[in-house]
């Protein structure tokens, strides 16, 4: 009978610790999935959403260029107010422009005295029919009140378009509407186009250089010609256009940049 009444006794010793090591787990593996969704969340909306915004808003300021560019001569100084005629702001800058890194700053060069537009604001498109891209120009190349924008930003101390030097610009390669993310399939003789209130100037891709340091501020100068690898650029003052951004793409680490020569 002793047999028949035995006990047995289950559960014990280290099992009993198996449920709280389950619940850790568990936690674990909802706090990796919710930080997963929470940074995927943040990529939509830095790569999909800011570029959406910044392409609508590019687009509504290009028209609103075309438009006010309808208004009669006689009223364009009273109804634009993108245009300064102070030159400190950009055309007029000469040797008192600072230099700095590319692109939050531009060297110190002399440019034509064409009148100079307001300081961060749109006043030119450039067209890239290869591409497909139409971009309103800006004064500046501040990255929250330009580049953000969706703009092509104008560095301060370069060149106004068709005049003498060069008319350099920076762009976004990647989010925030990203005009420039194509620009490494530009080929020698594409045509990059630029209007200013009536006026059309058409400039031919010439040269590009795939890589080189943020800092080389010589690819933005009147004669561009790169500081870091003086092997590429130009040797003789002409009319020059210059557009750069960064590369690789999803990164700032180097520019890429790209030159044309006005058409004559």
């Amino acid at each position: 009978m002793r047999d028949h009444m035995r006990v047995v006794v289950q559960g014990g010793g280290r099992g009993g610790r198996r449920p709280g090591l389950a619940g850790v787990l568990w936690g674990a593996a909802e706090l990796t999935v919710t930080v997963g969704v929470v940074v995927l969340l943040l990529v939509v909306h830095q790569v999909w959403w800011t570029n959406r915004q910044a392409l609508a808003g590019a687009r509504e300021e290009v028209r609103e260029l075309e438009r006010r560019w309808t208004v009669p001569s006689d009223s364009a100084s009273a109804s634009d107010p993108d245009f300064d005629s102070d030159l400190d702001s950009g055309a007029g800058a000469g040797a008192g422009a600072s230099a700095g890194p590319l692109p939050s700053g531009a060297p110190a060069v002399s440019a034509s005295r064409t009148p100079a537009p307001a300081k961060e604001s749109a006043y030119g498109v450039l067209r890239i029919p290869r591409l497909g891209v139409v971009v309103p120009v800006a004064q500046g190349v501040d990255k929250r009140a330009v580049l953000d924008r969706g703009y092509a930003g104008h560095y301060p101390g370069t060149a106004q378009p068709g005049a003498q030097g060069n008319f350099a610009l920076a762009g976004h390669r990647n989010t925030h509407g990203e005009p420039f993310r194509y620009i490494n399939r530009l080929r020698a003789g594409d045509e990059l186009i630029v209007d200013v209130r009536g006026q059309r100037y058409t400039y031919v891709v010439g040269r590009t250089l795939a890589q080189t340091s943020e800092r080389d501020t010589g690819v933005i100068a009147p004669v561009p010609r790169s500081t870091v690898r003086p092997e590429y650029g130009y040797d003789e003052p002409g009319a020059y256009i210059t557009l750069t951004t960064c590369t690789p793409e999803y990164t700032s680490k180097y520019r890429l940049v790209v030159w044309g020569t006005m058409k004559r």
